[in-house]
């Protein structure tokens, strides 16, 4: 069966990196669109970034544009998700997820990682 498995999570200054990985398995990587979402505590889960089954395009939510990027290795069927200049507000559980929507790549959900930013 499909699994997504993500990493990286943990506790962070604000101001600091942290990089997630996602780990896929029982699925075709090379194409699915591959997304990272979050969600805190009493909120929505949100897509924060989306790349491209071919990793030619991503895109970004507002709150994260210039700080975030998203990539992938086909050959490792890996995604990842730097992050960079971490806020006290990017503490969430973060979701790595897979589909065939690049507007909203949902099919497949990994187990999330919790990301949490010090003040």
């Amino acid at each position: 069966q499909v699994q997504l498995v993500e990493s990286g999570g943990g506790l962070v200054q604000a101001g600091g990196s942290l990089r997630l990985s996602c780990a896929a398995s029982g699925l075709t990587f090379s194409i699915y669109h591959m997304g990272w979402f979050r969600q805190a505590p009493g909120k929505e889960r949100d897509l924060i970034a989306v790349i491209s089954w071919n990793g030619g395009t991503t895109n970004y939510a507002a709150a994260v544009k210039g700080r975030f990027t998203i990539s992938r290795d086909t050959a490792k069927k890996t995604a990842y998700h730097q992050m960079n200049n971490l806020k006290p507000a990017d503490t969430a559980v973060y979701y790595c997820a897979a589909g065939s929507l690049f507007l909203r790549p949902d099919d497949s959900w990994g187990q999330g990682t919790q990301v949490t930013v010090s003040s």
